[in-house]
Parts: C-alpha cells; sequence; structure tokens
C-alpha cells in the first residue's frame, strides 16, 4: 500500500488551506473538545462564549484514503503542519467554515491558532488533548444557534482542513543526511510497512 506524503508547493497557483471543517468523523481521528463539556472550567469560559479547541493536523500521523479501488496512507510533515497553519492565517481565512466540507458556516471563527511546541507545557494538555509536538491547534468560536445546538448534541466531533496540497511519494530508507523530521517520518513510514507486511 503506497504512503504519500502531502507537501504545500509553494510554486503552485493552487496552493490553498480555504476552511476548517466541523465533521462527525475528523481525518485525524482526533475529537475537539466543547469546553462547555469539559470538566476543568476556566472564569474567562462559559456556555456563552461557545468554543471549541482541537487539532486541525497532526503531524506524521497516517491517515487512511481511498480513491476508487486505490488505498493508501497520506501523512504531513511537521514543516507542512506549520507551514499550512502559516498559510492560513496569512489569507485571512479564519473565517471560512464549513459543515462536513459540504456546507458554509456562516457564525463559525477561528479565534486562536498555534503550533504545540511542548506537549507538558502547551494548552491543549489543560483541555486533555493528546497533542504531539509540532500539532495544529485551533480555537473555534461558534456564533451561529443551530450549529451550537449541533456540537453540543454530538453531530460533529472534530474538525478537518480543506486545502490543496502536492504529494511527494515515500522517503528514501537511507537516512543519512536526513533531518530529524525526515527521519521522524521515514520511521513512521517503516512501521507502517512491517504492519501490513505482517
Amino acid at each position: 500500500m503506497d504512503i504519500v506524503e502531502l507537501i504545500l508547493d509553494e510554486q503552485s497557483e493552487e496552493v490553498e488551506v480555504e476552511a476548517i471543517s466541523l465533521v462527525e468523523f475528523p481525518a485525524i481521528e482526533e475529537n475537539f473538545v466543547a469546553l462547555k463539556n469539559h470538566k476543568i472550567e476556566f472564569k474567562a469560559i462559559d456556555e456563552d462564549k461557545r468554543v471549541v479547541v482541537g487539532l486541525a493536523l497532526i503531524p506524521n500521523k497516517p491517515i487512511y484514503r481511498r480513491s476508487g479501488d486505490k488505498e493508501y496512507y497520506i501523512y504531513f510533515s511537521k514543516d507542512t503542519v506549520r507551514k499550512t497553519a502559516e498559510l492560513y492565517l496569512k489569507n485571512h481565512n479564519t473565517n471560512n467554515a464549513t459543515l462536513e466540507h459540504t456546507l458554509k458556516a456562516d457564525g463559525v471563527s477561528v479565534v486562536e491558532s498555534w503550533i504545540v511546541e511542548n506537549v507538558e507545557k502547551d494548552k491543549t494538555s489543560l483541555y486533555g488533548i493528546n497533542a504531539t509536538e509540532g500539532s495544529w491547534a485551533v480555537v473555534m468560536r461558534i456564533y451561529n444557534d443551530d450549529i451550537w445546538k449541533e456540537v453540543k448534541n454530538g453531530t460533529y466531533k472534530g474538525l478537518s482542513i480543506e486545502g490543496y496540497f502536492a504529494d511527494k511519494m515515500e522517503r528514501p530508507k537511507d537516512s543519512v543526511g536526513m533531518s530529524k523530521e525526515e527521519q521522524e517520518a521515514t520511521e513512521t513510514i517503516e512501521k507502517l510497512k512491517s504492519l501490513f507486511n505482517d
């Protein structure tokens, strides 16, 4: 089964991270935390805030994909995750949200965005989110009454980005001259291969 790295091809005119979608089943298999229902309460955050926090992208996490008869895995490097988060903000897309990648979600905005640098000291750990170093975390505020009701009742459980990426086939096994990030990605690929070969 192919393992494909998705990258931002900055020379392409199609490079874009258009929106973040509220979805029932996020591709990264991580649910956001609706702060209203979370055990840890903060004075600055209450029911009226309608805030959710979650991971938009996780580096080196294999994500299963199927296109017709072809099955494969994709993943994003730490560098691509960071560039994606930066491009999203640079292009002023914080008010671009969708529901299940199909319906435009008016009244949903990203109000915070950051890259997790230290998992123990990061804000995500306060909310019980198992982030890894290099993950892209976002806080979204839901101003739309109907969408907030759907978040509260569990219709939407996670986040999924919408964007255009180029693909790059698996990295070579030879780790000489590779950065730490490239070595981590190669190790992830090798673990996946051995899993499927067994």
